[in-house]
Parts: C-alpha cells; sequence; structure tokens
C-alpha cells in the first residue's frame, strides 16, 4: 500500500513542478492525474496494490472533503458579502458544462463525424 501511495504522491508532486515551472493554466493535480494515466496505460492497467489504494481512498473520500468544508465554514463572511456572483457562476458554470457535454456526447453518438444530410430517393 505505500507504494501505491507513493506513486499517486510522486504524480501529483511531478504535476505540480510542471506547473511551477511552466505556468501552464492547468492545476498541478491535473497535470499528476495526466502523468498517472500516461503511466497506467504504458503499465497496461494498475498492480493490484494500486487498485487497491485507489479503492479504499474512493471508499473514504468523504473523508477527505472535511479540511475543504471546514475551510468553507471559516470564510462564511467573505462568501455572504458575495453571495450573488458566486451563485451567477456555479449556475452559469453547471448549465455551461452540461451544454458542453451534452453536445460532444451527440456528436459521438453520431460517430464523431458532421452530420451528413440524408440523400433523396432522385440521387440515389
Amino acid at each position: 500500500m505505500l507504494k501505491a501511495i507513493l506513486t499517486l504522491f510522486l504524480c501529483l508532486a511531478a504535476g505540480d513542478l510542471i506547473n511551477k515551472l511552466t505556468g501552464l493554466p492547468l492545476p498541478g493535480g491535473v497535470i499528476g492525474l495526466v502523468i498517472l494515466l500516461a503511466i497506467l496505460i504504458w503499465r497496461r492497467g494498475p498492480d493490484p496494490k494500486l487498485r487497491e489504494t485507489s479503492h479504499f481512498l474512493l471508499r473514504n473520500m468523504t473523508v477527505l472533503f472535511i479540511p475543504a468544508s471546514v475551510g468553507l465554514v471559516t470564510q462564511l463572511p467573505a462568501l455572504k458579502q458575495d453571495a450573488l456572483p458566486i451563485g451567477i457562476a456555479i449556475v452559469v458554470s453547471t448549465v455551461l458544462g452540461m451544454a458542453v457535454t451534452a453536445a460532444i456526447m451527440h456528436w459521438l453518438a453520431r460517430g464523431g463525424h458532421p452530420a451528413r444530410e440524408p440523400q433523396s430517393r432522385e440521387a440515389q
């Protein structure tokens, strides 16, 4: 389990380092996930210990959100002051995210090709 946690941590640390060195507009955690994905593709999947550790972390993810929740509670005055812009940003970003996801899924369901006009019987 220690080796698996070390693998996950090193991917995160590498992502953070790449983010700081390059200034990419992606969080270090996302870059770390891409690194982990590349490793998993290269290895043709996770080893049993990494799979077990990942499942453990996913099962206990709610505990990992407690520090973030406490951080929100300590910032309630700032959140109350900007409640309207924050609320609008949440609603707009959710609707846009859903719309983009729906458009991509629709495109992929059609085979990823531009819409083709059906041919008329005369053209056949």
